[in-house]
């Protein structure tokens, strides 16, 4: 992999540019608009680089042909890959000056939580997470050999090079996201088994919520401290805000009065109900101030000590209120921590600082070890009055973090709730389509105007259409209202579409021809009985799949060595069927697929989940270099399935990240 940027582009300038991850998803878009017309032109280029949002937001398509005039005066000069990524970066930096801010970098359309500029890292951030994983995973039997770390030193950064760690602390934060019969744990990997574990991280680290747009499997070969630290922050904010909801903390309910107000609670993300928390423990105490952010509003300590002294009176200090001093109060709350036997995310330097993230960490601590909420249950009788549909909750997760994992201008914590004003639909669908949105006509956020959010939402119908979506009776305004019925209904034919389209681009005998369920069905019992296997699926709702051996059949078929079948059940049980179904999610996400599913989507054979992990699964093994297929697989059949195009894209791409 260390060699591909290089294959890709040989001007190291360039290089310097741009991430493999970001190279390898430009690549993409170049491909397509070269496919297009056989050949790509500069005057080609002049009217298809509106697409990228960055410029068709802010220069109209003459200012664009105009300013690339002025560069190359013969717009018949064709364009190879790297004068297209120069262009680009011209384009994108006279686009941003417009606005009057320029980007940070060169590739601001693939925004990530992880992408920084300096590559700076902060030492108290990487003591605290070292910490964390110290008393988290200090009882593992694999880990225990190279725990605990010193956070002085940077031996974390050599210990998550197997991709071991990482696995376990996923595990830690979301229980049971990952079988550890998958993670290869020999005391000496080879490069493919750590690559293995790398993509099993970064692919379930995906589907518990982690943005991971710019970190592929080489930035933790190479201990890229920033991309590393990055991810285990995410998913360590994840552990602490996993109580943060009504379902674990039916408690909650008592900060608001009713039961709209209870419904507007469960839309708000783990972050925000957090800060009503603290603000509605504050109003107990004389403190008057509202806090808002975990930074600039708890830097003096004050918030804190009034917050602990009513959730631990018993260990109140009078002087921590009285101190003047900022650093000093600081010091005062984390004794008071200590005394009520929180553990330390922070240092007193880190509140008078300001830091987010370990501020946020501290709070979110606090909340576990002691919320102060009633036991009571008088209040909670709100809660048996909403809808609780475990099937729209699992499908909203699932279509939540696939849109999350595109690399979004913005992370959404709730489909139905965020993606009401229609921006992120558009982003998505020039994702899953590049060049299809109409920028200019769009609204982008904050959008005050109903109206313009409608707007935006009838051009994501409009869109919807010209990709032969079915959209009976649905109009943006739809969208706009928050149907959950009627936006599940979109979401899914648009993943579906995505995933079609993918294979499709792979399949070069099939000159454009479209991909449907039943190829997909054919193609799977295909490779299962050409593998020697009797097992077959008669659909995507066939109930004989809940036992999982159809699916670790095609693992096995695709990739002889995946399946280690001393570890498969028989799937008679419930118990069973949950083991051979973790063990198959964890096994797909190791080859390189990028899967949304629950286990209990398997055991329920849930019609959609089963196409997307067989269109997954399909689009892994055609994106094989022939070379790299079992040798089992006939002549006939790879010259037939499948082309390596230069935009394939590997698993820990945005490209491929949004496969399912």
């Amino acid at each position: 992999m260390s060699g591909y940027v290089g294959i890709l582009v040989s001007d190291p300038c360039l290089q310097n540019q741009f991430t493999q991850v970001e190279l390898r998803s430009l690549k993409s878009h170049f491909t397509s608009m070269r496919r297009e017309s056989g050949k790509l032109t500069l005057g080609d280029l002049a009217s298809r680089m509106s697409r990228f949002k960055a410029v068709g937001e802010n220069l109209s398509d003459q200012e664009t042909t105009d300013f690339i005039a002025a560069l190359y005066p013969n717009f018949n000069d064709e364009v190879d890959f790297e004068s297209f990524l120069k262009v680009y970066l011209k384009l994108h930096a006279h686009a941003s000056s417009r606005t009057g801010n320029p980007a940070k970098n060169s590739s601001a359309f693939l925004k990530a939580a992880t992408t920084t500029l300096l590559h700076t890292i902060s030492e108290s951030e990487k003591a605290s997470y070292v910490a964390h994983i110290n008393n988290y995973l200090a009882q593992d039997g694999f880990l225990n050999k190279y725990l605990p770390i010193d956070p002085s030193s940077n031996d974390l950064f050599e210990i998550v090079k197997d991709g071991v760690l990482l696995c376990k602390l996923i595990n830690v934060a979301v229980p049971g996201t990952i079988d550890e019969r998958a993670i290869n744990t020999k005391r000496l990997l080879n490069p493919w088994e750590r690559n293995e574990n790398h993509t099993l991280c970064l692919n379930s680290a995906k589907a518990i919520g982690c943005t991971v747009v710019n970190i592929g499997t080489q930035d933790f070969i190479e201990g890229r401290r920033h991309l590393v630290l990055g991810l285990i922050s995410q998913i360590i904010k994840i552990q602490l805000l996993a109580d943060l909801n009504l379902k674990k903390t039916p408690q909650l309910v008592e900060l608001v009065d009713d039961s709209k107000d209870v419904e507007e609670l469960m839309s708000l993300p783990p972050e925000k109900i957090l800060l009503r928390w603290m603000n509605f423990q504050l109003k107990k105490s004389s403190y008057k101030k509202i806090v808002t952010n975990f930074s600039t509003d708890v830097k003096d300590a004050e918030a804190y000590a009034h917050l602990l002294n009513v959730l631990a009176p018993e260990h109140s200090n009078p002087s921590t209120l009285a101190v003047k001093d900022p650093l000093q109060r600081a010091k005062l709350v984390l004794d008071l921590a200590d005394r009520m036997g929180c553990k330390r995310y922070l240092t007193a330097k880190d509140i008078v600082d300001g830091s987010p993230n370990l501020n946020l960490a501290f709070v979110a601590h606090i909340f576990q070890h002691r919320n102060g909420l009633s036991t009571q249950t008088k209040q909670i009788s709100f809660l048996e009055t909403l809808p609780d549909d475990a099937q729209v909750s699992r499908e909203e997760r699932v279509f939540r973090f696939w849109i999350n994992s595109l690399g979004n201008s913005t992370y959404i914590d709730n489909v139905f709730e965020d993606l009401r004003n229609g921006w992120i639909l558009l982003e998505t669908l020039d994702k899953v389509s590049p060049g299809i949105v109409n920028w200019k006509v769009a609204n982008k956020p904050p959008i005050k105007l109903p109206f313009k959010k409608v707007e935006n939402c009838n051009q994501v119908v409009k869109i919807g259409k010209q990709l032969k979506f079915s959209l009976v009776n649905i109009a943006g305004n739809d969208i706009v209202q928050g149907n959950k019925k009627l936006i599940l209904a979109y979401l899914w034919q648009l993943m579906r579409f995505n995933i079609l389209q993918l294979l499709k681009n792979l399949r070069s005998h099939s000159h454009g021809k479209e991909i449907t369920d039943v190829d997909i069905l054919r193609w799977a019992n295909t490779k299962v009985s050409n593998s020697g296997s009797q097992s077959r699926m008669d659909s995507f709702k066939d109930k004989s799949l809940s036992d999982g051996i159809f699916f670790l059949e095609l693992l096995s078929a695709v990739q002889p060595r995946s399946v280690n079948w001393s570890l498969v059940t028989k799937g008679v049980t419930d118990e069973q069927k949950k083991m051979n179904a973790t063990y198959i999610i964890s096994i797909a996400r190791k080859l390189g697929c990028s899967i949304f599913l629950l286990p209990e989507d398997i055991i329920e054979v849930n019609q959609k989940m089963m196409l997307t992990l067989t269109a997954s699964i399909m689009y892994w093994f055609l994106k094989q270099p022939v070379e790299e297929k079992p040798a089992a697989t006939s002549d006939s059949e790879n010259g037939s399935q499948m082309e390596t195009l230069s935009n394939s894209t590997t698993d820990d791409s945005a490209s491929e990240s949004s496969v399912e």
